[in-house]
């Protein structure tokens, strides 16, 4: 039995990604920590982990991104949030490698401190990131703008030049900080962003192809898993298994980004459709206004209980709540509102799984049209699905995780013996 140490950044939407690889080896027999939101302390611990809380002042550094105009002043204030948690998360996670002394750390890929901490501590670790990181690719559009692929020498051309505008920009920005992190804990400058994220022992990355465009070029320590599932317990309302309409079900982001004017939209757009429209707003619910008699608004329901009897889901873009609909077979309708959405949005159009309708084009007249043509792509979403299943998902993750942590060396008054960690990683394919 190994001890292991997870750490994730003030975000639920990276935590739940997470959590399903962290409760596959707690099943193997390993003993896992977790540090992370204060509001989901309670629930892993009923989940039978170790679970305490992140530093507080690392709650209190909240995106502002919703605040600016453009993707590439979008991108630099997630990475001025980054930095600034970064400077707080570091210090955090080497004092729970010190308090743990774990045989491994799993680390949030946004909690850019903590991973700078990871690599100080010189022990095997691992990175999860829940969406298609920020890193480049042969013949892959750069992230940021959500461009669709384009092959040939003038997508080769479009490709070079929006990169030196978005992640050439942003780098300028985000070298000097992170390295100054760096620093802290004793480690050399990163010369590229890429270098920096590939830094970790291990990648492992939330999605899959169909839905992710091929990687031809990143190399054996990344490791896409596919769609990593869960949400926490919680009790089924009777509506929901209620005979009736299928559902659309209508989700915002679980980190506020101003992004009710998707739920508004939906509210009037979807009036009188033949649908049970579901809104939930985890980030807490706005005043929608007067309800059409086919339409309810939750701060949550479960998701996966209304998927299974769902038409259509209407996203901001967020991975976990887009790869959630499309791991059920589900088609999306994605308004991206920033951050990564604007990829999320390009890939599920790309994969045919569903529509993408730009925020400054977002009606409820469009929204209505968007869904009825996204009801029709199901079996674009059930491509996606089955991707997902074909890579693995925690127990694929769970398996590379234990390739990393050592196995005892062999007594030398034993030489016959058989060196064991409590569950036999080493025996995995």
């Amino acid at each position: 039995m190994s001890t292991i140490l997870a750490y994730t950044s003030p975000a639920m939407g990276h935590l739940f990604p997470m959590t399903p690889v962290l409760l596959e080896l707690a099943r193997r027999g390993h003993q896992v920590h977790v540090r992370t939101l204060a509001s989901q302390v309670g629930i892993l611990r009923g989940l039978g982990l170790a679970a305490e809380p992140i530093d507080p002042r690392i709650e209190a550094i909240t995106h502002h991104d919703f605040t600016v105009k453009g993707p590439i002043k979008a991108l630099a204030a997630s990475v001025d949030v980054f930095v600034r948690r970064g400077a707080l998360d570091g210090p955090d996670m080497a004092a729970a490698l010190e308090d743990i002394e774990p045989d491994l750390a799993i680390v949030d890929f946004n909690a850019w401190g903590a991973t700078c901490a990871a690599t100080a501590h010189g022990g095997p670790w691992a990175s999860v990131c829940p969406y298609t990181p920020p890193m480049g690719s042969r013949g892959v559009p750069p992230f940021g703008p959500g461009l669709l692929p384009m092959a040939g020498p003038l997508g080769r051309v479009r490709d070079a030049v929006v990169r030196r505008l978005t992640i050439g920009a942003i780098e300028k920005a985000f070298l000097p900080s992170i390295n100054e992190v760096r620093s802290q804990h004793g480690l050399e400058a990163a010369p590229t962003t890429d270098a920096f994220f590939l830094g970790t022992p291990l990648l492992l990355v939330a999605t899959a192809e169909p839905f992710e465009y091929p990687r031809p070029d990143w190399g054996d320590n990344v490791r896409l898993v596919g769609a990593l599932s869960w949400e926490p317990p919680a009790e089924v309302p009777a509506w929901v298994e209620e005979p009736g309409d299928p559902f659309v079900l209508v989700t915002t982001s679980s980190e506020y980004q101003a992004d009710e004017a998707l739920a508004r939209a939906a509210v009037a757009g979807l009036a009188g459709e033949p649908y049970r429209v579901v809104v939930t707003m985890p980030a807490g619910v706005a005043d929608l206004g007067p309800l059409p008699a086919n339409v309810r608004v939750e701060r949550f329901v479960p998701h996966s209980a209304v998927l299974a009897h769902a038409a259509a889901v209407v996203t901001h873009g967020g991975m976990g709540a887009t790869q959630k609909a499309l791991n059920a077979g589900v088609p999306a309708v994605v308004v991206p509102w920033g951050r990564d959405q604007l990829e999320v949005a390009a890939r599920v159009a790309h994969a045919r799984a569903g529509v993408r309708l730009g925020k400054a084009r977002l009606t409820p007249e469009r929204l209505r049209d968007a869904v009825r043509r996204a009801a029709a792509m199901a079996d674009g979403a059930r491509r996606v699905a089955a991707g997902y299943r074909a890579a693995g998902g925690a127990a694929a993750a769970a398996d590379a995780v234990e390739r990393l942590v050592p196995v005892p060396t062999l007594q030398a008054d034993q030489p016959n013996s058989q060196a064991s960690t409590g569950h036999e990683a080493a025996d995995r394919p």
